[in-house]
C-alpha cells in the first residue's frame, strides 16, 4: 500500500503540475544548457556563468533556483518562464539546442560525491572510501545519479554523439578553474555575451571559492540541495583539482583508471598507473 500510495501522490502531482520538470522538461530552439555528471563542479559554474550573464543580480544560493535554474527544482509550467540558461545532468538528450558540457576528473567527482554523501547523510561516518569508490564505478550509489549511468556512460553519451558541433561545447573542470577568463571569453558567443575584462572579472571574483562558502555558511538553509543537511560539512569544500592524490588509496585510484583510463586519457587526464607507482604518487 506504501508503494501505491507513493506512485499515487507521484501520479497526482504530475496531473497538477507540481512535479519537478526533469527529463520532461519542454525544450525551446534558443534554450541554453550546462550539463555535467554529477559533483563536476556544475554549481560553482552556475554562478560563474550566471554572474557573467547576469549584470544586475548577483547570484546567491537564496537565488540561485531563479537565475540559473535546475530542471530538477521547479515544475515545467515554472521553467517554461524562467531563464533558459539550465543546468542538467541529464545523460544526451537529442533536444538539446546548445550545450556547455562540463567534464571533470573522475578521481576528483569520487571524492566529491563521497562527501556529498556524507553530508545528506546517505553514507555514515566511516564509510570506507575504496567501497564507495567500487559503488560509483558501477553508478551504485543513489538512485537519481545511477539513473543517468556512471561518469564513463554520461561523458560518453555527450561526447561521442555531440562533439564537434558548433553548439556543443566541451570545458574540463580544470581548465576552466585554471584560466575562468580565458574560458568565460571563448564560452561569450555561446551564451550571448559581450566579453568585457570588467564583466568577466565581476564573474570571477564573485564566483571565488572564498565568496561562495561565505554564502554557504549564510544561506544552507534557504537552498534545497544543503537545506537540512550536515553542517559540520562543507558543500563548498576545496574548490580545486587534484585533491583525490590525498584523499583516494592506490587501491581506489586503480579500481578508477581500470574501468575508465581510456576516456580518461582521450580527455587529458594522465593516468598514475602509466606515470610510476601508484602508492608514491598518491602520497604525494
Amino acid at each position: 500500500m506504501s508503494r501505491f500510495g507513493a506512485h499515487l501522490k507521484t501520479v497526482v502531482a504530475t496531473a497538477l503540475g507540481r512535479s519537478p520538470a526533469g527529463r520532461g522538461l519542454t525544450v525551446f530552439p534558443g534554450d541554453i544548457f550546462l550539463v555535467g555528471y554529477y559533483r563536476s563542479g556544475c554549481t560553482w559554474s552556475r554562478f560563474l556563468f550566471g554572474n557573467f550573464i547576469h549584470q544586475h543580480e548577483t547570484v546567491t544560493f537564496a537565488n540561485l533556483p531563479r537565475v540559473v535554474p535546475t530542471i530538477y527544482s521547479l515544475p515545467d509550467r515554472v521553467l517554461r518562464n524562467s531563464p533558459r540558461f539550465l543546468q542538467s545532468h541529464e545523460s544526451f538528450d537529442p533536444r538539446y539546442p546548445r550545450v556547455i558540457y562540463i567534464v571533470r576528473d573522475p578521481r576528483d567527482v569520487a571524492v566529491s560525491f563521497y562527501f556529498y554523501n556524507l553530508k545528506v547523510r546517505v553514507i555514515p561516518d566511516g564509510y570506507s572510501m575504496d567501497e564507495f569508490v567500487v559503488r560509483f564505478v558501477h553508478a551504485n550509489v543513489v538512485p537519481y545519479a545511477d539513473r543517468v549511468g556512471c561518469w564513463q556512460d554520461h561523458v560518453l553519451s555527450w561526447v561521442r554523439l555531440r562533439e564537434g558541433r558548433p553548439e556543443f561545447r566541451l570545458v574540463r573542470y580544470e581548465d576552466l578553474l585554471g584560466d575562468p577568463a580565458k574560458e568565460l571569453a571563448s564560452l561569450a558567443p555561446v551564451l550571448g555575451v559581450e566579453p568585457t575584462a570588467a564583466r568577466i572579472e565581476r564573474a570571477i571574483q564573485l564566483s571565488s571559492a572564498s565568496h561562495m562558502q561565505s554564502l554557504e555558511k549564510k544561506q544552507s538553509q534557504q537552498w534545497a540541495a544543503t537545506k537540512d543537511s550536515r553542517q559540520d560539512i562543507a558543500f563548498v569544500r576545496e574548490a580545486k583539482s587534484g585533491g583525490w592524490r590525498s584523499k583516494l588509496s592506490p587501491e581506489a585510484v586503480q579500481t578508477i583508471e581500470r574501468a575508465w583510463g581510456a576516456t580518461m586519457k582521450e580527455l587529458g587526464y594522465d593516468l598514475a598507473t602509466d606515470a610510476g607507482s601508484v602508492r608514491e604518487l598518491v602520497k604525494g
